[in-house]
């Protein structure tokens, strides 16, 4: 049997994810990070949006993780994220206007659209990894 770690995914709405798994990809803020047990202690911020994947026994299951923070210890993987959500809970149709709405805002914060538009574009890829 393979090794496993605990994995938690929280936002402040809800406790998304609590269970053991054999891997974790996570956005992080310079890039993807993959998880299993044995790695190294980190802790990083996570991308504004980003596709977070994790495998559960045989089942791969995708999450919208829209900014937060994660923690890696040994055996354990915690997400404190901003906001996420499943990509079986996400409405495709909504999220491919909202990431086309996105791409044509327009205002004074290009920081604030280039963050808008990434989080349209993980609610689309979750959405259509389901």
């Amino acid at each position: 049997m393979a090794e496993t770690l605990q994995f938690q995914l929280v936002s402040p709405e809800r406790l998304l994810v609590d269970e053991r798994v054999s891997e974790v990809q996570i956005p992080a803020r310079q890039g993807y990070i993959g998880v299993a047990a044995g790695h190294a202690p980190l802790l990083s911020e996570l991308m504004d949006g980003g596709v977070l994947s994790y495998k559960a026994g045989s089942v791969e299951k995708t999450l919208a993780v829209y900014g937060g923070f994660v923690e890696v210890q040994s055996g354990r993987v915690r997400v404190l994220a901003d906001a996420a959500e499943f990509g079986s809970e996400i409405d495709l149709e909504k999220a491919k206007a909202r990431l086309a709405a996105a791409l044509k805002a327009d205002g004074d914060d290009p920081a604030a659209l280039l963050a808008e538009v990434a989080r349209a574009q993980a609610a689309v890829d979750a959405g259509a990894r389901r």
